[in-house]
């Protein structure tokens, strides 16, 4: 693998030829060490920001000023933006997250002594060469995440560095250095500075990450769910909490007939069985989030406890969960759906199975929604089995079984009036045009359901046919669409 792509790697030699030190720094030299492509290149030079938007301007390079106040400019070159900053330190202040005050410097050294994580406190040079003067490379080798200098003034500084902590934890499976580590906690109010937007993106970061149980432990375990940050909406701006109600799982109790672990061990499972989809992973990090809340625990006949109607609850609790977190709607609706559904399946028949899906068609918009839908409840379900309930061999192969049947059921069976292969128009052109062709429809649809009807075209044309003289339509030109119709009876 090339070193640098051909527009960093164009960029980096403009700047040297022109007598200024220029390197590849951070989570790039990071990756390229782990022999994983960056996913972006941040170019640092000694070089002042007028100096390198007039290394552009000779060159003829479109470019623009990024973060002025920063010192960051970026270069567009072999269809890349490419971001140059020059050397500096920043100055923390009330902010969270943006640095109060910026200072240009003219060592790599003091530039690389601001970043967060030694294992991306590195840069490359254009020949290849690391400079590395705080063990990042040996850091990465040990799999050890370790802040530069201080931990404490590190998240006092920048407070998503904390949140970055644990993301790094859960991509890289690094173990977190226990001064790191304790530090965590001593800069956690400062949490509350930060835009609720950040956090969230964050905590998915997290949750798609190959080893995101690793980062949501660390995360649970330095208390960083009962966190609060800020949200600003119209105008105001208010402190709403992280994510503490999945701090409270940890430790409830189930029913050890169906169950091995505790809610909390419970859902991390789930998470780590399920597909890296964002809105699959947030369902199963929130999908027994009511379990142990007054109201829904009780116990059983036998004295052990049980959750009567939790999905319900659930959905409830994720549904404020994600608008708290300023997730988009139909994201929202989403993953409250696939909460409150993720108990209720049918028994692996195609009578059942159909059945189901016509309770489901009727709050999904359309055949392609319905489909995916059912597979990401489908895939829910699985994970959930995985996840620690006692003898849940026979029910995972019931549940393959089922995903099968579902197929099948979803190609064979229409579920929606578009599905049927007669049109509105040929129905209209029958019975007349107003409501009754829709009712017919409905009728058509619930009697191919039912394996009353074949749905194919003569046979449903035929059918509204009869249905017609039944009702005393000779002449469909003259239908009074107003008078009642009768269609139903």
């Amino acid at each position: 693998m090339p070193l640098f792509t051909p527009g960093v790697r164009k960029v980096m030699q403009i700047i040297s030829e022109a007598g200024y030190e220029v390197s590849v720094v951070g989570g790039a030299v990071r990756d390229m060490l782990l022999s994983r492509e960056p996913k972006e290149y941040d170019i640092c030079t000694d070089a002042c920001p007028r100096a390198v938007m007039t290394l552009a301007a000779e060159n003829k390079i479109k470019a623009y000023r990024k973060g002025a106040a920063f010192g960051v400019m970026a270069w567009i070159l072999e269809g890349e933006e490419i971001e140059i900053a020059t050397y500096r330190t920043e100055i923390y202040g009330k902010d969270a997250h943006r640095p109060e005050k910026v200072e240009f410097v003219w060592a790599l050294e003091d530039d690389l002594a601001r970043r967060d994580f030694t294992v991306n406190a590195m840069a490359m040079n254009l020949r290849g060469e690391i400079f590395d003067p705080f063990g990042g490379r040996k850091a990465l080798e040990e799999k050890i995440l370790r802040a530069v200098g201080d931990p404490e003034e590190r998240f006092e500084e920048d407070a998503l560095r904390i949140f970055r902590a644990c993301r790094f934890v859960a991509e890289y499976g690094f173990r977190i250095e226990d001064e790191t580590r304790e530090a965590i906690v001593y800069a956690l109010p400062r949490v509350a500075g930060l835009s609720v937007e950040r956090v969230r993106d964050e905590i998915e970061k997290i949750l798609l990450a190959p080893e995101a149980v690793k980062g949501l432990r660390l995360m649970q375990e330095t208390g960083l769910f009962s966190t609060a940050c800020r949200c600003r909406s119209c105008g105001s701006e208010e402190i709403v909490p992280v994510l503490p109600e999945l701090d409270r799982l940890v430790g409830i109790e189930q029913n050890p007939a169906y169950h091995s672990f505790d809610v909390w061990e419970h859902t991390l499972r789930v998470v780590e069985n399920i597909t890296p989809e964002p809105l699959l992973r947030w369902a199963a990090l929130l999908h027994d989030i009511a379990k142990g809340t007054p109201g829904v625990r009780r116990l059983n006949k036998h004295g052990l406890p049980a959750d009567y109607g939790h999905a319900r609850v659930g959905a409830e609790i994720a549904f404020n969960i994600m608008n708290r977190l300023r997730m988009p709607p139909s994201f929202t609706g989403q993953v409250a759906w696939l909460v409150r559904e993720h108990m209720d399946f049918p028994a692996p028949t195609e009578e059942a199975v159909v059945k189901w899906l016509k309770r489901l068609s009727s709050g999904i918009s359309g055949r392609k929604e319905l489909t995916e839908a059912t597979r990401q409840s489908l895939i829910l379900r699985g994970a959930d089995l995985l996840g620690g309930k006692v003898d849940s061999e026979e029910t995972v192969r019931e549940n393959v079984i089922l995903e099968n049947i579902v197929q099948l059921c979803l190609i064979k069976v229409p579920f929606y009036v578009e599905d049927l292969v007669i049109s509105g128009g040929e129905v209209a052109s029958l019975v007349g045009r107003g409501p009754q062709v829709k009712q017919m429809l409905n009728i058509l649809l619930e009697r191919v359901q039912n394996g009353d009807l074949p749905n194919q075209q003569a046979a449903l044309r035929e059918a509204v046919r009869k249905k017609a003289l039944r009702m005393g339509i000779t002449d469909p030109t003259k239908t009074d669409s107003r008078r009642k119709t009768g269609i139903g009876k």
